[in-house]
């Protein structure tokens, strides 16, 4: 019988210009704010604006780059005495200010309760509230319940994990994307893509998920090298926004697999960015995941999800799995993504890479048990040019 859950934001809002919204969603019971940015996006001056009507005190916080442990707890420390976390970003800052709301409330260190290389510990006490603007169209974080957090000590990224942990509210302007390189419209875009295709063949896939995700990726075949080729395509923006959004709500309630099995130790190792790793594995996990079910389970119902991915990133209703792997192959390119040489990933640290993803939570999602073997032949390909046949 089917069993399932769905969990998110209490409250998302979307659309152009709702960043000009923010003002009127604080409660007039909170006095004092914190404000975890990024360093140069231009949502910033437009958000203190807003806020500076609000008759709050807001203070700053600025993310460089990956939250690691040190940068949550220096976060901590800038949270204390405040009625509220505003996290205005990319995935890294977004992921950052959920940390802070959560361990802001309960003792300890982070390490406390981080899983896998910490004691896995329970938050006892709820977070601060959360709003959690991206400005971005990649992680889909601001509707999931983890943040991912490096761990330079250990050499790896992990989770911080709680229900408890879902922003109070999302607010998703896609206006806000226009100003976006194309070199991070390309790899956010693509981790959107994996965070839709993962889900969708998942062993927790669900209905509503399922719903989702075919929407997602449909968005996002269409409009991804739209957006990567011009900025102010306000259509392919907005698309991308939704398929960032769509996929955070997918792997907050269904599940991922090895790419991102792959990504979070990858990323701790190599300081890669995360959404370049996933955009090169993408192509390369799906094609091992083919042939592993095609080996030894034919007939597995997965076989027919990759083949209805490949109908929803083609448009062609006679494609085949394969040609939906070809399509990514290609699309990777287009958008110059490189190879995981060009981060340093090197032949030796495969032992290491493989024995973290084995360990990793979202590795535990992908459809199908993959072998040392076969993960190993994943990395081979990852760190060649071409990397695929």
């Amino acid at each position: 019988m089917m069993s399932f859950e769905f969990a998110t934001a209490n409250r998302i809002l979307f659309g152009a210009g709702k960043l000009n919204e923010l003002g009127g969603l604080i409660e007039p019971r909170m006095k004092r704010a914190l404000l975890v940015r990024g360093r140069s996006s231009d949502a910033i001056p437009r958000a203190r604006e807003v806020l500076s009507l609000c008759q709050m005190q807001v203070i700053e916080f600025e993310v460089h780059g990956e939250p690691t442990v040190q940068v949550i707890r220096e976060g901590i420390q800038f949270g204390q005495g405040c009625d509220l976390v505003i996290g205005l970003g990319g995935g890294s800052v977004l992921d950052t200010g959920k940390a802070i709301s959560a361990l802001v409330t309960n003792p300890g260190d982070p390490l406390d309760y981080l899983e896998v290389i910490g004691r896995g510990q329970a938050l006892t006490n709820a977070p601060l509230s959360y709003i959690a603007i991206p400005t971005t169209a990649g992680t889909g974080t601001e509707v999931t319940r983890n943040a991912v957090i490096e761990s330079r000590e250990h050499r790896v990224k992990v989770s911080l994990r709680s229900p408890a942990m879902l922003p109070r509210i999302a607010l998703v302007d896609p206006e806000l994307t226009y100003s976006l390189p194309p070199d991070v419209t390309a790899a956010t875009g693509l981790d959107a893509l994996t965070q839709l295709i993962e889900p969708f063949v998942s062993v927790k896939a669900n209905p509503i998920t399922d719903a989702i995700c075919r929407e997602g990726i449909r968005r996002a075949a269409r409009s991804l090298k739209r957006a990567y080729r011009n900025g102010n395509d306000k259509d392919a923006r907005e698309d991308m926004s939704l398929a960032s959004l769509f996929g955070g709500l997918a792997l907050a309630n269904a599940a991922l697999g090895a790419v991102h099995g792959f990504a979070g130790p990858l990323g701790g190792m190599l300081q890669a960015p995360h959404g370049a790793v996933c955009a090169w594995l993408l192509p390369l996990v799906m094609e091992a995941n083919l042939n592993a079910f095609e080996t030894r389970q034919p007939q597995h119902p997965a076989l027919q999800r990759y083949a209805k991915i490949a109908r929803l990133l083609t448009g062609e209703p006679d494609t085949s799995a394969r040609d939906g792997v070809r399509w990514v192959q290609t699309l990777v390119h287009d958008l110059k993504i490189p190879p995981l040489s060009a981060y340093g990933l090197t032949r030796s640290q495969f032992p290491e890479a493989v024995g973290k993803v084995l360990k990793s939570s979202s590795f535990h999602g992908n459809p199908i048990p993959l072998a040392e073997s076969e993960l190993e032949q994943i990395m081979e390909r990852a760190i060649e040019r071409e990397g695929f046949e």
